[in-house]
């Protein structure tokens, strides 16, 4: 689980990893780097949010998966270099497709997609160099009401785990959720991030799934502050597919850790 703040792909893109303020940042993922190449994965899920290049207000899928053969990234007017193509692994993008829809998930099928940096920062982040796996975007609609509940969102992690068991291949797959926990991108707390409670729901978090669908927004916007974001549905959908019998791995570093930030009752906030 990594954040994919656009500013760090400015960092990244200007070299300045090494600098006092990102070093730490960037170092912290040394030990990502030792454990991908332990773990040797031929492809990877990414479960994100769009922030409008493929999906906007007028067409927002709830659930969308990608087929398609490569994702190209464009310009999003953060001023970061586009990357090249991300190649797909269109078996397994076909696999959850039809194995989520057996489960009676609507899915949008995207047989063409544009991925953003929430997709694209975190695959340079945990391969700096190049892009060595197959990838497949699973989309989770954070930004246009009516928003998934936590409740389906940690279905369709569960859904998304067991197709992935269920595929007839010999790849070895990694799951990634991308974004922040608490954050204030705007407003009279612009930039506040909740430290302490950030750790602790980690914590309890990782403690037992069926935590998750039954907690509520409201009780908590105080705590992660007011600004959705991409770990909202994706960290909780990511936690899903490493259930047991598989070994859970999570992957943090510095500023850089995410976890589940509830949807549910988003209307209730102020």
């Amino acid at each position: 689980m990594t954040s994919h703040v656009p500013a760090i792909g400015g960092a990244i893109a200007r070299h300045v990893e090494g600098e006092p303020y990102w070093k730490p940042f960037f170092e912290g993922f040394d030990k990502v780097h030792e454990w991908l190449d332990e773990a040797r994965p031929d492809t990877v899920v990414v479960f994100y949010n769009d922030h409008g290049l493929n999906f906007f207000l007028d067409r927002m899928p709830t659930f969308a998966v990608g087929t398609a053969p490569e994702y190209r990234n464009a310009d999003e007017g953060w001023g970061l270099p586009p990357y090249r193509p991300f190649q797909g692994d269109e078996d397994l993008g076909w696999h959850l497709v039809e194995s989520l829809v057996a489960e009676s998930f609507d899915i949008v099928t995207c047989q063409e997609m544009l991925v953003d940096h929430a997709f694209t920062i975190p695959l340079k982040l945990f391969w700096p160099k190049s892009c060595p796996v197959t990838t497949v975007p699973v989309c989770i609609n954070t930004v246009q009401f009516p928003l998934p509940s936590a409740r389906r969102c940690y279905q369709l992690g569960q859904a998304v785990g067991e197709a992935i068991r269920s595929w007839d291949s010999d790849k070895r797959v990694v799951v990634i959720g991308t974004g922040g926990l608490s954050h204030q991108l705007d407003g009279e707390r612009a930039g506040f991030i909740n430290k302490p409670f950030d750790l602790k729901f980690i914590d309890i978090g990782g403690r037992g799934s069926a935590f998750y669908p039954v907690l509520t927004l409201a009780p908590f916007a105080n705590y992660f502050v007011s600004e959705p974001d991409a770990a909202e549905a994706d960290a909780l959908a990511e936690r899903l597919p490493l259930e047991a019998p598989w070994r859970s791995v999570t992957l943090m570093a510095p500023r850089a850790s995410s976890v589940l930030k509830m949807l549910e009752h988003f209307r209730t906030w102020s």
